[in-house]
C-alpha cells in the first residue's frame, strides 16, 4: 500500500486482539460477499532489518488484519497465507493473503454431540445459526464473533441434527440452514465501538436476505459509474433441481442409496425454456422434507438463466464502508439503454482496489435484483 493510499493495515495477533502492527502494503486488493468468504491479497516490502523483524511477527492463523479508511474499518479477517520472496536483485517483500472470519467457518468441523439432540424441536433458524457460531468461535478468543441480537428472530422454525463423527465443516452447516426456502443469509460484519473504539466483529443476518439502510445509493452513467458488466449466464441456471442426500439403507449386504429429494421446478419462469438440470449433494441429511426445501430454494434461486450484474465505481467519501446489503439505484443512458435503464439493485459483493500509483481508489460493486 502506497503512502498516499487512504488505508491502513493494522495487524494484530488473533487470540488477544493485541495490535502488532501497522505495516505498508502495496500491490493491494480486497473484497467481501454476503454468503461467502472475502479475501484480501497484498505484498509487504522488507527494505531493512528492522522492519524484518516487525514483518516477522506476521504468523499465518494466528494473525489478524484490518483495513482501516477514514477513521472507519473496512474489511478484517484472518491472515491464512505468506509467501516470504527474495528477488534476483536482492530485494525482500513478504505476500500476505487473508480471508474474511466468515473463513474461520470452513477450517473447523462439529466434534461435539451438543448438536445431536439440540435442535430436534422446531426452533427459530437465527438461534440455530448464533448457537453454530458461538461454538465455533471461541477458539478465537478475544477475536471470537459477537452472536448479535438473541431477541432478534427470523419467523422460520427448523430442525436439525449434527453428530460428533460426522465431520460436519460448520461452514456446511449453516451454508445448508440458510440455503432452504425463506431461509437465511449471513455476515461478519466488522466497525470500531462507536463508545471506546474497540475493534469488533458481529454476527450479521438477514432473513431472506440481508438488507441495509432506508435509503437507495444512486448511481448514474454518465456520472459515478466508470464501467459495467450485465452478464447472462445460462450454464449457471436451471430449470428443474434434485438435491441428494445422506443414504439411509440399514441392510449391508443391500446397494447403498441415498435419499432423493423430489423433483423441483421453479413456480415461474421467463419464458419458453428447455429442461435444464440442476443437482446438489448433502451428505449428512437424510430428512426428506429438508431435501425438497434444499432443491425448490436452488432452482427458484437460479431459474432459467443467471444474472450476474456489476458496476465500477469511483470511491469517495460519500460511500460508506457498509455497503453489503445496500440497495444501489442504477440509472444508465447508453446505445445499449438509448432510453435509460432506471432500476434497483441490491449490493451483494464489494471488491476494492485502492489507489495506487496514479490509479483511483475504485470498487466493484456485484449486483443481484432487488
Amino acid at each position: 500500500m502506497a503512502l498516499d493510499t487512504p488505508y491502513r493495515a493494522i495487524f494484530c495477533d488473533l487470540t488477544s486482539d493485541q495490535t502488532l502492527d501497522i505495516l505498508p502494503l502495496r500491490d493491494v486488493s480486497f473484497d467481501d460477499y454476503i454468503g461467502r468468504a472475502g479475501s484480501l491479497s497484498g505484498t509487504v516490502p522488507i527494505p531493512n532489518r528492522a522492519i524484518a523483524d516487525r514483518v516477522r511477527k506476521i504468523r499465518p492463523g494466528r494473525t489478524t488484519v484490518y483495513l482501516e479508511r477514514g477513521g472507519d474499518l473496512w474489511w478484517g479477517g484472518i491472515v491464512w497465507t505468506t509467501n516470504l520472496q527474495g528477488s534476483d536483485r536482492g530485494v525482500l517483500t513478504l505476500s500476505v493473503q487473508a480471508a474474511t472470519f466468515d473463513s474461520y467457518a470452513t477450517r473447523r468441523r462439529i466434534r461435539t454431540d451438543d448438536f445431536k439432540t439440540l435442535f430436534t424441536q422446531p426452533t427459530d433458524q437465527f438461534d440455530i445459526a448464533r448457537h453454530l457460531w458461538s461454538k465455533l468461535s471461541v477458539g478465537l478468543r478475544a477475536s471470537s464473533i459477537d452472536p448479535g441480537d438473541w431477541e432478534e428472530k427470523s419467523g422460520v422454525l427448523r430442525t436439525a441434527s449434527w453428530r460428533h463423527g460426522d465431520e460436519t465443516v460448520y461452514q456446511e452447516a449453516l451454508d445448508q440452514l440458510g440455503a432452504q426456502v425463506d431461509g437465511f443469509e449471513y455476515q461478519i460484519l466488522v466497525y470500531r465501538d462507536p463508545g471506546d473504539g474497540k475493534r469488533m466483529r458481529q454476527l450479521r443476518l438477514g432473513s431472506p436476505k440481508i438488507r441495509t439502510g432506508a435509503t437507495d445509493m444512486i448511481f448514474d452513467r454518465p456520472g459515478a459509474i466508470l464501467s459495467y458488466t450485465f452478464s447472462d449466464d445460462a450454464t449457471r441456471g436451471g430449470t428443474e433441481a434434485l438435491a441428494r442426500g445422506a443414504s439411509t439403507n440399514s441392510n449391508a449386504a443391500a446397494e447403498s442409496r441415498p435419499t432423493l429429494s423430489e423433483l423441483m421446478k421453479p413456480d415461474k419462469l421467463d419464458g419458453d425454456w428447455p429442461p435444464l438440470d440442476l443437482s446438489s449433494d448433502h451428505n449428512d441429511i437424510s430428512d426428506k422434507a429438508t431435501l425438497n426445501s434444499l432443491a425448490k430454494a436452488a432452482v427458484e434461486e437460479a431459474s432459467g438463466s443467471a444474472q450476474i450484474p456489476e458496476i465500477s465505481i469511483r470511491l469517495g467519501g460519500i460511500v460508506p464502508p457498509a455497503l453489503l446489503g445496500r440497495t444501489a439505484r442504477i440509472r444508465i443512458t447508453d446505445e445499449w439503454h438509448p432510453t435509460g435503464l432506471d432500476a434497483r439493485f441490491r449490493i451483494v459483493g464489494v471488491k476494492v482496489r485502492p489507489a495506487e500509483r496514479g490509479r483511483p481508489d475504485t470498487a466493484e460493486l456485484a449486483l443481484e435484483e432487488a
